[in-house]
């Protein structure tokens, strides 16, 4: 064991002594002493041969030559470094960075958040729901009692039967959610997605995002209605865009009517995607059905109210001239580039 002991000794001057000149000799260092098959590593092995009683005695020994080497082995490290932290002083900070690729939001958050901003100046407050519905919130609750064949209009994705839990098919259900616990006046929009059973193609998708609207107080009539979404058209799409409604049937709103605005694409010339007609349909509305408030326990007498809503795929198609609803969905950077500058 003396031998083994001498030998450490010797190994100990060398190592104090040593001196790098570089990275490389630091290295090198690394690799004769604390390698796998360095020195220390092969020094740890003769414990196999050193008797019973004076392992702990050796062990303590060649863990503190270990400990010893490794201190070495950083002061190397850090002495060697010198040169690369004084080139780094040596950098021209006043030379321009590296440029970055600017990120942006996705279409359909550019046009909601639009969309969201254009109501809030006229006084709607945003309301949000649960994307998971019961079958009361949104049908009951809205005029659609569960042999109503306006259900058939809408292909639902159902969760669980008995009791009915879904995916919503329109954002209606958070109107109902805030009419159960605010009295009018009520003045929200209802950003979110909603969920139909429907083939996808490029016009329709089994999921999209609604805006719908609602306004309860009293002696609201039609007429507010129209100047409500006679602004909002104007404010997306501009001042020369044309607007006429159609009289149209929903069972949560009486009478109703559905909005439709001149072609963008074609200027009303008429072209594929209005169908040559030079229309657009981009909303329906109507006055709150009485049934609707008296669901919620709303005097019908003393108010009334007016309630819309919109795709917003659709609006964003026209505001942006997208022909593909499926484009939205594919995540192609290609096409999200091109909002880039719309943020």
């Amino acid at each position: 064991m003396e031998a083994l002991l001498q030998q450490i000794e010797n190994y100990k001057k060398e190592i104090t002594v040593y001196e790098a000149a570089d990275a490389e000799a630091t290295e090198a260092f690394r690799i004769k002493y604390l390698g796998t098959k360095g020195i220390v590593k092969a020094i740890m092995g003769e414990m196999k041969n050193v008797p019973n009683d004076q392992k702990k005695q050796f062990g303590q020994l060649l863990n503190d030559f270990k400990l010893f080497t490794e201190e070495k082995y950083e002061a190397l490290k850090l002495s060697t470094t010198g040169g690369a932290q004084t080139a780094a002083k040596e950098i021209d900070w006043s030379l321009p960075g590296d440029s970055f690729p600017v990120g942006t939001r996705h279409p359909l958050t550019i046009v909601r958040n639009e969309i969201v901003s254009i109501f809030k100046r006229l006084g709607f407050a945003v309301a949000e729901g649960p994307e998971i519905e019961d079958d009361w919130h949104n049908f009951g609750a809205m005029n659609l009692p569960e042999d109503h064949p306006a259900r058939d209009m809408q292909d639902t994705f159902y969760i669980n039967q008995n009791p009915a839990w879904l995916l919503r098919t329109h954002t209606s259900s958070v109107q109902a959610r805030v009419m159960e616990k605010q009295k009018p006046p009520i003045r929200v929009i209802c950003p979110g997605r909603v969920y139909r059973n429907e083939t996808i193609s490029a016009r329709a998708h089994c999921f999209f995002h609604q805006v719908e609207g609602l306004y309860i107080d009293e002696n609201v009539s039609f007429a507010d209605l129209k100047q409500t979404l006679y602004f909002f058209v104007q404010e997306m799409f501009g001042k020369d865009v044309k607007v006429r409604f159609r009289p149209s049937y929903f069972p949560f709103t009486e009478p109703s009517a559905e909005m439709d605005i001149s072609c963008l694409i074609c200027g009303g010339d008429g072209c594929n995607v209005c169908k040559h007609t030079g229309w657009v349909e981009i909303l329906g509305s109507g006055m709150v059905h009485p049934k609707v408030l008296e669901n919620f326990n709303i005097d019908a007498n003393k108010y009334t109210g007016f309630a819309f809503g919109m795709g917003v795929e659709r609006i964003c198609q026209l505001k942006y001239r997208v022909n593909d609803l499926r484009l939205y969905s594919q995540n192609d950077v290609r096409f999200l580039k091109q909002f880039t500058s719309a943020v």
